[in-house]
């Protein structure tokens, strides 16, 4: 499995402490001193000889993303019209409104 740049793994997380990992984000977040990292850069191969670029973040970055998902996914959810439907969670632009 490719590794964020840092090349830190979960195992890595975990001997040291999932919670010394958490609370080190944390204060990098609280402290305004947090940047996330490059991504990796790693190329799958596709028909045809063309590659596709997927880029790999760090766990750390990972673990931000999800927690920024987690608290901002709820607040703009709560203003869309019932009849939106793209880019929604369980929802696909090719659903239409049954309402």
């Amino acid at each position: 499995m490719p590794l964020g740049i840092d090349g830190v793994t979960f195992e890595a997380i975990e001997a040291q402490s999932v919670e010394a990992f958490l609370e080190e984000i944390q204060d990098e977040l609280i402290g305004r001193t947090y940047r996330p990292l490059r991504a990796t850069r790693q190329e799958i191969p596709k028909d045809g000889g063309k590659v596709r670029v997927l880029s790999i973040p760090a766990i750390r970055d990972r673990v931000v993303q999800g927690a920024l998902k987690f608290i901002l996914e709820p607040i703009f959810e709560a203003d869309f019209q019932p009849g939106s439907y793209g880019y929604r969670p369980k929802r696909t632009a090719h659903e239409r409104c049954t309402g």
